[in-house]
C-alpha cells in the first residue's frame, strides 16, 4: 500500500480511491500514454507522453530537447505530477447531471531525475518495446548510440501514488427512475486493428501482431469416413482448380470461375485474407479414401456473442455429387458448432435459381426462413436473390441422427 500524503489524500469521493499498489501498478501497466505535469519558470505545462513502469520506477520517455528534460538536468531533479487514466465505459443516466464515466486511473508525485547511465537507457527503451508487443525487441533493430543520445528518459520513483475508479451503473436521483429515457453503461475497450503493412515490406505479419484466434476461426482439422476437412492453403490452389474446373460447379457463385491455377490461387487469398479480418474460417474439401482434393467449404459471418454461424462457400467438384462427402462434411461442421463451440444457430445462404443447392440443404434438416430479396451482388453486377435456411440447437439431436443414417452403408437384401 501507498501512506496517503495531503497531494493524494481524497477530498471528495473517498470511496473511489484507493492506495493499492498492485491496482495501480495493473493500470500503469495497461495503459500506453500518460500526461506529464510541470512547470517552467511558473508556468504550468502538461505533455503526453510514452511511460513504463519497471518495478517500482515509472520511466517517462521524452527528446533531450523538450523542457522537462533540460529542467530535469539539474542535480534536484524535476518535481512532476503524472496521470493515467483508462476509460472503461460511458455511463448514461436519465438526467445530465448524472451521466458519468466508468474509469480506472492513476496518479503519481514525485521528483523525476534524468536517466544518464547507458544500460539503464537501454532497458527502458527494450522495455517501451515489449510493452508495444511482446517480443519485438528481438524483432527489430536497436537504437544507435547516435539515437539513444537523442532520446531522454526520465525515471520517478512510485512513492506517493493514488488510484481512483469508478465502476457502477447509472446513479439517478430517485425523482428521475420514472423520465422515460434510456439509461445504462456504453463498455468501451482499447482493441487492436489488423496490422497494416508500410510499402515495401516483405515479411509476414509476426505472430506477436495477430489476433488471438477464436475458437470459431481456429484451423482444426475435421475428419470423417468419407471426407476430411483440412485448412485452406495457397497450396491446394492446383488441386482445387482441378477438382472445380467445371461450369456447373460455378453456375451460381458469385465470383467468376478461375480460368486457371494463379486464378484460383488469388481466389484462395480471398479467403485466407478473410478468415485474417475474422470473417471467415475456410476449409479444403479432401477425399479420405483416395486424399484428392475435391472441394471447399466455410464458417463465414460467426458471431460468438450470439452463438451463431454460417456454413457457405461451399464448391464440391461434380464427380463427387452424392457420394456422401458433402453430407459428412456438414455432419463435421454442424458437429463443431453445436456441439464444440455451443452454437445456437446455424444458417446457410443459397441463390433462389438453385434448386439443387436447396434439396441439399434440406435434406440436412435445415428449414428454410424465407428469401433476401438482391442481398448478394454477383461479379457481373446483377444481384442475386438468396434463399435462407437454419437450424437451431434443440434440432440437432434428430437431424444429426438422420444425417448418420443417411451415412450408414446400405445392408444387402437377403436372397
Amino acid at each position: 500500500m501507498y501512506p496517503p500524503t495531503e497531494r493524494t489524500t481524497a477530498t471528495r469521493m473517498r470511496a473511489r480511491m484507493s492506495y493499492d499498489e498492485a491496482a495501480a501498478h495493473a493500470v500503469l501497466d495497461e495503459a500506453y500514454h500518460c500526461a506529464l505535469g510541470f512547470t517552467v519558470d511558473g508556468e504550468p505545462r502538461v505533455l503526453p507522453t510514452l511511460h513504463v513502469r519497471i518495478g517500482d520506477t515509472l520511466y517517462l520517455h521524452g527528446s533531450t530537447g523538450s523542457r522537462p528534460l533540460l529542467a530535469a538536468r539539474d542535480d534536484a531533479g524535476l518535481p512532476v505530477c503524472v496521470a493515467v487514466t483508462v476509460l472503461d465505459g460511458l455511463v448514461f443516466a436519465r438526467s445530465q447531471f448524472n451521466h458519468s464515466a466508468n474509469y480506472r486511473s492513476v496518479v503519481a508525485h514525485g521528483t523525476a531525475r534524468l536517466v544518464t547511465d547507458e544500460r539503464e537507457k537501454r532497458d527502458v527503451l527494450t522495455a517501451l518495446v515489449e510493452k508495444v508487443a511482446a517480443g519485438r525487441s528481438t524483432d527489430s533493430r536497436p537504437p544507435s548510440r547516435r539515437e539513444l543520445a537523442e532520446t531522454a528518459v526520465l525515471a520517478l520513483p512510485l512513492r506517493e501514488v493514488s488510484v481512483r475508479a469508478r465502476a457502477a451503473g447509472a446513479n439517478d436521483d430517485p425523482a428521475d427512475l420514472h423520465l422515460p429515457y434510456w439509461a445504462g453503461v456504453v463498455p468501451l475497450r482499447l482493441t487492436a486493428g489488423v496490422p497494416e503493412p508500410a510499402a515495401g515490406v516483405t515479411a509476414p505479419v509476426p505472430a506477436y501482431l495477430r489476433a488471438a484466434p477464436s475458437p470459431w476461426l481456429e484451423p482444426v482439422v475435421l475428419r470423417g469416413d468419407h471426407v476430411v476437412l483440412e485448412p485452406l492453403d495457397e497450396s491446394h490452389a492446383e488441386e482445387l482448380y482441378a477438382a472445380l474446373d467445371d461450369d456447373e460447379v460455378w453456375r451460381y457463385v458469385g465470383t467468376p470461375r478461375p480460368g486457371g491455377v494463379e486464378d484460383t490461387a488469388a481466389y484462395v487469398r480471398s479467403a485466407l485474407d478473410a478468415h485474417r479480418r475474422g470473417a471467415r474460417m475456410p476449409w479444403v474439401q479432401r477425399c479420405a479414401v483416395t486424399g484428392a482434393v475435391v472441394g471447399t467449404t466455410s464458417y463465414y459471418q460467426p458471431d460468438p456473442e450470439l452463438r451463431t454461424v454460417e456454413i457457405g462457400y461451399t464448391q464440391l467438384g461434380r464427380p463427387w455429387w452424392r457420394t456422401g462427402i458433402n453430407t459428412e462434411a456438414k455432419l463435421l461442421l454442424l458437429t463443431r458448432a453445436f456441439e464444440e463451440l455451443d452454437a445456437i444457430r446455424v444458417t446457410w445462404q443459397t441463390s433462389s435459381l438453385n434448386e439443387r443447392s436447396q434439396r441439399a440443404i434440406e435434406r440436412l434438416g435445415a428449414v428454410r426462413e424465407g428469401t433476401l430479396r438482391s442481398n448478394r451482388r454477383r461479379a457481373d453486377g446483377t444481384w442475386r436473390e438468396s434463399a435462407l435456411y437454419s437450424m437451431l440447437a434443440e434440432e440437432w439431436p434428430n437431424a444429426q441422427v438422420r444425417l448418420r443414417e443417411r451415412l450408414r452403408p446400405a445392408v444387402p437384401a437377403a436372397s
